[in-house]
């Protein structure tokens, strides 16, 4: 089951260190920014990218877009969800909130 997670949480959770986040969005979105350390999983290639970007299927996963009406952090992280993916967070309010409440971005191609 997919959970939601708020922006104090997920930087909690960046700032500790053990957790994946991943974007939902086109490589060329996710170049521009993305939250620290995430990765790219653009919704349309979970199924692909999925196996390689995370292979511990307990790890816990927040998957994020640009904000709450995009709907491909929804189709991820269901999707992971159904890959049997068992610690999924959905961060409905994406990059837009976070760049919003001036937290730091990354940018280029990153991992």
């Amino acid at each position: 089951m997919v959970r939601r997670i708020t922006r104090d949480e997920v930087k909690r959770k960046i700032d500790g260190g053990k957790v994946t986040v991943v974007e939902a969005l086109p490589a060329s979105y996710y170049e521009q920014a993305h939250l620290p350390g995430a990765l790219n999983l653009p919704h349309d290639e979970v199924d692909k990218l999925a196996p390689e970007l995370i292979p511990d299927k307990a790890a816990e996963v927040i998957v994020y877009c640009a904000n709450s009406p995009c709907q491909n952090s929804g189709i991820a992280a269901r999707r992971l969800d159904e890959l049997g993916y068992t610690n999924v967070y959905e961060y409905d309010e994406g990059k837009d909130d976070w760049i919003g409440a001036g937290l730091p971005t990354e940018s280029g191609a990153g991992a």
